[in-house]
């Protein structure tokens, strides 16, 4: 059994850890009911008048209506092309169903370690050139081809962790390849659908490169982007920026409890192979 020493270390390293991550939402949230003069005086005090009135500044001069539906739209496409493209390739590389996929995991491997940056200016000439800008859903695919070898290596270490009884006591009694898909395999790998679709979701309603390279028209830019234009307008107006990072981070933070048990035991479970 544990000391009562061991047991309150750890307990106490917890505490911290959580008081490191919760502290700043609990101030910004604190804060987005602040006036300037408020926020300026003491950060830490609990706001005199909670002030509604920064939620629709920054929702009006943040552009929060449409960046909220464009990123929605960026993040599903993102989330779509990376679950099905890297669940069949995670089926054949974890089956070793080609001959070459000791290289395609070599070439996965190289992919993760070179940076976007390198590919930047050629990617944009040729998204100009098919005049693909300000559109959405090209930088779904873009970010979804980033996202790719990461997804791909996880979804691998999934399917490695599916009997192969399985899959053949499905053959034998006649299922085709979509019902082996669909009713079999997929649902064996839930998990790590599940946990996928939130890391990648989180990266593509965060990213601000690549949004910011392809989505010139504030019509069509996200809400990342949209609040990061109010940084140079509202400097000064704190309360108006800490109540548009709230809007920002609330639906990622939804999100994320919502499936935080499902991403926990996915990337304990994907863990086990390698």
């Amino acid at each position: 059994m544990k000391s009562p020493f061991k047991s309150l270390t750890a307990h106490a390293v917890l505490l911290v850890f959580a008081a490191t991550a919760l502290l700043p939402l609990l101030l910004v949230l604190i804060n987005s009911f602040k006036t300037n003069a408020e926020v300026t005086a003491n950060p830490f005090a609990l706001p005199k008048s909670f002030a509604l009135s920064n939620f629709s500044t920054a929702w009006e001069y943040g552009n929060f209506g449409s960046g909220f539906v464009n990123s929605v739209l960026l993040t599903g496409t993102t989330v779509v092309v990376v679950l099905l493209c890297s669940s069949l390739a995670g089926y054949v590389l974890a089956g070793q169903k080609i001959r070459i996929w000791p290289a395609v995991m070599v070439y996965l491997t190289m992919a993760m370690t070179v940076p976007i940056q390198l590919f930047i200016f050629p990617l944009y000439a040729g998204v100009a050139a098919l005049g693909l800008l300000d559109n959405v859903f090209v930088v779904g695919v873009i970010l979804a081809a980033i996202n790719m070898p990461f997804a791909t290596f996880l979804m691998r270490t999934f399917f490695l962790n599916v009997p192969k009884e399985l899959e053949e006591a499905a053959l034998v009694d006649g299922a085709g390849l979509v019902q082996l898909a669909v009713r079999i395999l997929l649902p064996a790998v839930r998990p790590g659908l599940i946990t996928v679709g939130v890391i990648v979701g989180l990266s593509a309603w965060n990213d601000f490169l690549i949004s910011s390279t392809f989505l010139h028209d504030p019509a069509h830019q996200t809400i990342t982007l949209g609040f990061l234009s109010m940084n140079g307008t509202f400097s000064t107006e704190l309360g108006a920026m800490m109540a548009g990072a709230l809007i920002l981070v609330l639906p990622v933070l939804g999100v994320f409890i919502a499936l935080q048990r499902y991403v926990v035991d996915g990337m304990a479970n994907g863990a086990v192979k390698g």
